[in-house]
């Protein structure tokens, strides 16, 4: 059974940092490109980061680009979002998904999904 576990949210000032986990089990992260994905109630689902599967090549969304930062860590079959300089924008719920091909924006690409973790920018 696969299953990906998002960690690492909670409540931070602007302009703090978080550092987004994402642990899997029954998979092998480094096998599987993994995008990181946000959502605000009533909205889309979008994706803002995604490691590729073959050579670990990043790709980010113009909203994060610059501030947040995609990581993996094989030996430990985690994927990490480092994010910087955090806005009242970037308040959402941040989910992880993997997908054996490639990166892909379209959150229906990715078979796998987290539960997501709550990140909340508020002074």
């Amino acid at each position: 059974q696969v299953r990906l576990v998002e960690s690492g949210g909670g409540l931070v000032q602007p302009g703090g940092s978080l550092r987004l986990s994402c642990i899997a089990s029954g998979i092998a992260l480094g096998d599987y490109a993994i995008g990181w994905f946000r959502q605000v109630p009533g909205q889309e689902r979008d994706g803002i980061a995604c490691i590729s599967r073959s050579d670990d090549s990043t790709l980010y969304a113009e909203s994060v680009k610059a501030r947040f930062t995609i990581s993996r860590d094989n030996a430990k079959n985690t994927v990490y979002l480092e994010m910087r300089s955090l806005k009242p924008d970037d308040t959402a719920v941040y989910y992880c998904a993997a997908q054996a091909d490639m990166c892909y924006a379209v959150p229906g690409r990715y078979p796998y999904w987290g539960q997501g973790t709550q990140v909340t920018v508020s002074s």
